[in-house]
């Protein structure tokens, strides 16, 4: 298998995983669909260039976010402070980016939205890289 559709089927088990998780845990399956395009408000960022809107997208359709949001919750948990709300935050985050990248929705190049880590998306998919 080469290396796309591997990286589009291990999304699609987070993705999977994550949302077993949110079931298991009698979250509500359905909160990673209800929140789901509110993190492709990022794609704003295109308002101001393809620059700025790459970097904007990027950076929430990165596990990097997530990642950090669910140790704050560890961190939080050890103190006694709460932190489910971060791990609960942190699940449909990274949901989101796991669903997304399944459907070949990768992370941006600056010369335009449709050209991505995983190849071109939308009406440039059929132009040659």
């Amino acid at each position: 298998m080469t290396p796309v559709p591997a990286q589009r089927l291990e999304n699609a088990l987070i993705a999977a995983g994550i949302l077993i998780a949110f079931v298991v845990t009698d979250a509500g399956w359905w909160w990673p669909f209800v929140a789901f395009l509110a993190f492709d408000l990022s794609a704003l960022g295109y308002l101001a260039g393809p620059r700025v809107g790459a970097s904007a997208y990027n950076a929430v359709h990165s596990y990097i976010g997530p990642a950090a949001l669910a140790i704050a919750g560890l961190v939080l948990g050890a103190l006694d402070a709460g932190g489910g709300w971060a791990f609960f935050v942190a699940g449909l985050w990274a949901f989101h980016v796991a669903a997304d990248r399944a459907l070949g929705y990768g992370l941006k190049l600056v010369d335009g939205f449709g050209h991505t880590h995983l190849g071109r998306i939308g009406k440039d998919r059929h132009v040659a890289p």
